[in-house]
């Protein structure tokens, strides 16, 4: 397996992964404004014979007042290459390119909360933590948590190298959380 960034040839194979994995689906348009604007942020996995067997699609958010983070839009591995750890390296991926290029000090998702795999994956291995809960987020009414990652206590675990060092280790001002 390999895992690279997304590159505007994968966007239509991104999209078909992402019809056969998920319920929540995005215009093709939608994709390409990732890629335009963030173009370091997407990542695909790919078989040996170069087909696209998973994705994260990602972007920073510009929410003024706010530390810079970035902010998981979508993340998809079809059925059969699950359970090898592509999920976890696609996100690492994502997060190393969000601290590296954008600062970011976190990264932020929404999940069902129903969705028990996924939870598995970002509470036990990706360590995000549930932040609130969004009553009926998902077009059939389910509602979704709303996790972060911290970024900061990651990179430096990880040794990464942040975009500015002096601003990325100050403290992130404290909001009450909710946790749950």
């Amino acid at each position: 397996m390999n895992i690279r960034c997304a590159r505007a040839e994968d966007l239509m194979s991104m999209q078909h992964a992402n019809l056969m994995c998920l319920p929540e689906n995005y215009q093709m348009k939608y994709y390409f404004y990732h890629a335009l604007t963030w173009p370091q942020l997407s990542y695909i996995a790919e078989d040996h014979k170069g087909n696209v067997v998973g994705y994260v699609l990602a972007k920073m958010e510009d929410d003024p007042g706010e530390e810079p983070h970035g902010h998981i839009t979508s993340l998809a591995v079809k059925r059969s290459y699950r359970r090898l750890g592509l999920a976890a390296k696609m996100m690492d991926q994502t997060a190393r390119a969000m601290v590296e290029t954008y600062n970011a000090k976190f990264v932020s998702l929404h999940v069902r909360v129903s969705n028990r795999a996924a939870l598995n994956l970002y509470q036990n291995t990706l360590k995000f933590e549930v932040n609130d809960i969004e009553p009926k987020y998902y077009a059939d009414g389910e509602d979704a948590y709303a996790m972060r990652r911290n970024l900061v206590k990651w990179a430096e675990e990880k040794g990464y190298e942040p975009a500015d060092k002096e601003s990325f280790f100050r403290p992130i001002e404290e909001k009450k959380t909710k946790k749950y």
